[in-house]
């Protein structure tokens, strides 16, 4: 399982040591954090975590919480907590807290190393990549990029050009972008959708040379 990344977050340093050092053995990366740190949700933004392995006894803070409040804003990395909480209510608590697996400590290493690989196996999807022209989308992290370069955009944004990206060369009208892109608002005005779309191009294509969005009057819109 080369190059699969695993987020460690482990309180005593030992332990945490030990868990790095085996794994990188078996062929994982690792990152290892001792606390509850505000770098966590960058690294799950910036890299693609296959697994997090989850301590609960932490300073000041409860893992499975932290695993809650991330799973509430979408991230849905694996997880299995390796903890020494062994009680069966503690159990049942983790993974109604979105255990893939629940390991207690202390532990046997060649059996956490089998039940990672074996949650690797089961949860692992390779991540989907969406190219055309010089325009890359990566679905893992949900962003664009343009010869490699981040484009920053807003979420409308995203779901516009991803949308466009999903159907190269086919007419779009404003009303059918305004029935995907803008399913759920009550802004539905065509409007909208003229407005949204020059923004859009005014960000990837700042010098309108490249003409990846064309306007096809008075039918709507054709990316290619």
């Amino acid at each position: 399982m080369e190059n699969k990344l695993i987020l460690i977050v482990e309180d005593e340093e030992d332990i945490l040591e030990l868990l790095e050092y085996t794994l990188q053995k078996e062929g994982f990366e690792t990152i290892g954090f001792l606390n509850i740190d505000k770098n966590i949700e960058k690294i799950l933004d910036e890299e693609n975590i296959d697994l997090i392995l989850m301590d609960r006894n932490l300073p000041g803070y409860e893992g499975s919480k932290f695993i809650d409040e991330i799973k509430a804003k979408g991230y849905d990395n694996p997880v299995i907590y390796v903890t020494a909480k062994d009680k069966d209510e503690d159990i049942i608590e983790g993974f109604n807290s979105h255990a893939d697996d629940y390991i207690t400590k202390p532990f046997n290493l060649k059996e956490l190393c089998a039940r990672v690989k074996a949650v690797i196996k089961r949860t692992s999807k390779e991540i989907d990549i969406l190219k055309v022209r010089d325009i890359t989308y990566k679905s893992s992290n949900k962003k664009f990029y343009i010869d490699n370069i981040e484009v920053e955009l807003t979420h409308l944004e995203k779901d516009l050009l991803l949308e466009f990206i999903k159907n190269k060369d086919i007419l779009m009208t404003r009303e059918h972008l305004l029935n995907t892109v803008w399913e759920d608002s009550f802004d539905k005005k065509i409007k909208t959708v003229n407005v949204a779309i020059k923004r859009l191009k005014a960000k990837i294509d700042p010098t309108s040379q490249k003409e990846y969005i064309k306007s096809i009057r008075g039918e709507g819109y054709i990316f290619c």
